[in-house]
């Protein structure tokens, strides 16, 4: 038999094998995925750079006003659907019930398609108004407004294979996603240069050429989850009955991921104002610009430890699920080790090497460089810190109890790195400096509180209650 690049841990292996390993089998996948998520966001970035030089900077312009906006409302259905099916299908499979593992993600399944249609309706009526609050130059409110247009009619394309993606996971299998949602970024970049830049029999759509690759390729994504859904696979298959509402099942799911979709709406949110704190400096381009490349290096980086995460919110989900909570424990303990060692390590390593690599992606520009230089320097002493927020809020995503780590994820933007930011840089006269220093202390404060939430046993509560197998306490 062949041995798989990418081998699904069971069950079992979930509930007893090494933690690191059975934690990087599930991440693993989840890596690729990531990586190939980062290609298909630069895609339309690319092309729509070639585009006439008199008309490509007002489309660019358009694409970065138009994300925040769809940012902020697919973190929201992400975060609320995400949380809520990778707490439930996760316990209820450590377990051993796989019926009510499916019948929550059924549940799920219909609350996402709603969630999706109405939220897309009300950002396509409101697309106008926010516009004309946020966008001064006429030319890229226009732009943002046919690219917004198209998105949000199609937004549950975008929302729906993030809840499948979820859904496998919290069963353990991060290669099924990888495998769909490659199909998915395949077409969006073949669909790009040939509506964009109207390549062959097509014509030269600019903006609305990368709404149109976007929905295209997440339709067809999302097509293929649905038939592997009807078809059935494992404990994740269509179940008729189980696809109208209930009332209990909707209380429980808002419990759950209610917290997470606003925490993460909130965040999406709060980096817009953010912006804004930036773009009042003296140097805003270059600060900017600098800041643009500094955070792509640390996404690129990111990527490992947002992989391990997935890995630990699903043997911990599975962990309580069968009320193993010494094992729960030990999972956390070893990817809160290995989190934070991964991130002292990447710190050093971005931190010599800071100028060459931002110098990489904009050569020439001194002013620039120099600025991703200095927040990669001030960025990079927080890490670790940050990596500690990151692992609280994979294991009470896992739990199901997401209230703690949204207040933190709040406060962490809104009562630290916001109003920091703007202090040192403006009243303490720091510019930029002051600006990298105040979001490298929300990491640090936020991180050190993450330890607290570690440390108690209110994670440890599991949301469901397994009808067989022992407890260790």
């Amino acid at each position: 038999m062949r041995k798989r690049i990418f081998p699904i841990p069971g069950r079992e292996e979930i509930l007893s094998g090494p933690p690191l390993r059975t934690m990087a089998k599930i991440g693993g996948p989840a890596i690729v995925s990531s990586l190939l998520f980062t290609f298909y966001n630069l895609a339309d970035a690319f092309w729509i750079g070639r585009l006439p030089t008199d008309h490509a900077g007002t489309v660019m312009a358009g694409i970065q006003v138009s994300w925040p906006f769809v940012w902020f409302i697919i973190s929201f259905i992400a975060g609320f659907g995400g949380a809520a099916v990778s707490a439930l299908v996760a316990q209820y499979i450590g377990a051993n019930r796989s019926d009510e593992a499916r019948h929550a993600m059924n549940q799920l399944f219909t609350l996402a398609v709603l969630g999706g249609v109405i939220l897309g309706v009300v950002g396509y009526l409101l697309t106008p108004i926010m516009l004309r609050l946020l966008v001064q130059q006429s030319a890229v409110a226009h732009e943002a407004g046919r690219y917004l247009s198209v998105i949000f009619l199609g937004l549950p394309t975008m929302v729906l294979p993030g809840l499948f993606y979820n859904a496998y996971s919290a069963t353990g299998n991060t290669v099924t996603p990888l495998l769909v949602n490659g199909v998915g970024i395949t077409i969006n970049l073949i669909l790009d240069p040939l509506l964009v830049l109207g390549w062959g029999p097509f014509p030269q759509l600019g903006i609305l050429g990368a709404a149109y690759a976007t929905v295209i390729s997440q339709a067809v994504a999302m097509g293929i989850f649905i038939i592997l859904f009807a078809r059935g696979q494992g404990v994740l298959h269509l179940d008729r009955s189980a696809l109208r509402l209930r009332w209990a099942w909707i209380v429980r799911a808002l419990r759950i991921g209610l917290p997470a979709g606003i925490g993460s709406s909130t965040v999406a949110f709060g980096y817009v104002v953010l912006m804004a704190v930036i773009g009042r400096l003296d140097n805003a381009e270059s600060a900017l610009a600098g800041y643009g490349i500094a955070d792509r290096i640390f996404g690129i980086l990111f990527i490992i430890t947002d992989s391990m995460g997935i890995g630990l919110t699903t043997t911990v989900g599975q962990a309580l699920g069968a009320g193993m909570k010494d094992r729960a424990r030990t999972l956390m303990r070893t990817g809160l080790s290995a989190m934070f060692t991964i991130l002292v390590v990447e710190a050093g390593l971005l931190w010599l090497l800071r100028t060459a690599l931002v110098s990489t992606f904009i050569p020439g520009d001194a002013a620039v460089i120099r600025e991703g230089a200095r927040f990669i320097e001030l960025f990079a002493i927080g890490m670790p810190f940050l990596g500690v927020f990151f692992v609280a809020e994979a294991v009470y995503r896992g739990s199901g109890h997401n209230v703690p780590p949204m207040i933190i994820g709040i406060l962490r933007l809104w009562a630290l790195r916001i109003p920091l930011a703007y202090v040192f840089a403006f009243p303490l006269k720091l510019g930029s400096d002051g600006i990298w220093i105040g979001m490298s202390v929300s990491n640090i404060v936020s991180g050190l509180a993450s330890i607290g939430l570690l440390m108690s046993r209110a994670w440890l509560r599991s949301v469901v209650k397994p009808e067989r197998g022992p407890a260790t306490d």
